[in-house]
């Protein structure tokens, strides 16, 4: 991890002479390295894009990127160590900031858009709760991290950096509003979207075309079905509805015997097989006999089920639930 007073040791060199590069032309060469890869490079890979430059001159451009914040130096996943691009948001957010705050930051940084919970981040820096959440409402009034609460646990904090969207597994995606399920709003989206794709199969049933051509045509695919319901304008701007959304509504809808789903395969201008799943609204065969509408109908102990006995109609809680429905 960086810090802010490191420095590079000055060796002597094994033979390369100035290069004749003055400072800022060199920092300059170097930044240029560095942004060849975000995650750093080694000192050997510097080397090679900087041939004439003497250790000396090296060392010395290195240490004035490393005093003005240009670059950070971090130890890759072999331990060895690598000259790191500093971004320009880092930057800004770091404006001011001691040592621990830098580390803190880059804790939190490195834990992306699912974000960290403040126990880890102690783990990681080795400090105590007091001094920590100093730092924590410090870097928050900074608008440098921001606390997001958890969907899977409404006490549980985890920070990430400002400007990143949370991941859907900390906010639970569109189903959930202020870490609520929205029941009423996923129903609208189950009920749009069967009506979207009944209204094409009658469509397509009014066709005067080849029976395979009809059933063809009665097809959706969840691309489809987006597009629809983003046109309807059902969405607020808050709501950031996908296409994999949808495809879930419509798994959802397979599952009540509303909607079958079928595998398209296509072949794309690359020669590669496309697979696109598409779904159509189906009607049952029939209406289900009055028996299979109350739980005795269903019951896998309907056999074992008689007055007095551990498992009676009278004692039946399936029952009870139903006739209160």
């Amino acid at each position: 991890m960086a810090g802010a007073s490191i420095s590079i040791k000055q060796e002597t060199p094994d033979g390369g002479g100035d290069g004749g590069l003055a400072g800022d032309s060199l920092e300059k060469r170097i930044l240029k390295v560095c942004n060849q890869d975000p995650k750093g490079v080694p000192d050997t890979i510097l080397q090679l894009n900087l041939p004439g430059v003497g250790v000396k001159e090296k060392v010395k451009a290195i240490n004035g990127l490393l005093s003005k914040g240009k670059i950070d130096l971090v130890n890759g996943t072999n331990g060895q160590l690598l000259y790191k691009l500093k971004d320009t948001q880092t930057q800004s957010d770091l404006k001011g900031s001691d040592d621990q705050e830098r580390l803190v930051y880059q804790i939190i940084k490195e834990a992306g858009n699912k974000g960290i919970w403040i126990r880890d981040i102690r783990r990681g820096c080795g400090l105590a709760p007091p001094p920590l959440n100093k730092i924590l409402k410090r870097m928050e009034n900074k608008k440098a991290i921001k606390a997001i609460k958890s969907v899977g646990d409404s006490k549980k904090k985890v920070y990430m950096l400002f400007d990143l969207e949370p991941d859907r597994s900390v906010t639970g995606g569109a189903w959930y509003s202020d870490q609520d399920f929205d029941a009423e709003f996923v129903n609208v989206l189950n009920q749009t979207c069967f009506k979207f794709l009944q209204e094409k199969m009658e469509a397509a049933a009014k066709l005067d075309i080849d029976p395979l051509l009809k059933l063809n045509r009665s097809y959706a695919s969840p691309v489809e079905v987006w597009k629809y319901i983003q046109e309807l304008g059902l969405l607020s701007n808050e709501v950031n509805l996908g296409v994999d959304d949808i495809e879930t509504i419509l798994n959802t809808l397979i599952y009540d015997g509303k909607v079958e789903m079928t595998v398209s395969v296509s072949q794309s201008s690359s020669d590669k097989s496309v697979r696109t799943k598409m779904f159509r609204a189906i009607q049952p065969l029939s209406e289900p006999a009055g028996l299979m509408r109350v739980p005795c109908g269903v019951c896998p102990i309907f056999d074992n089920c008689y007055e007095g006995g551990a498992v009676s109609p009278s004692t039946c809680i399936y029952m009870k639930e139903w006739m209160d429905y």
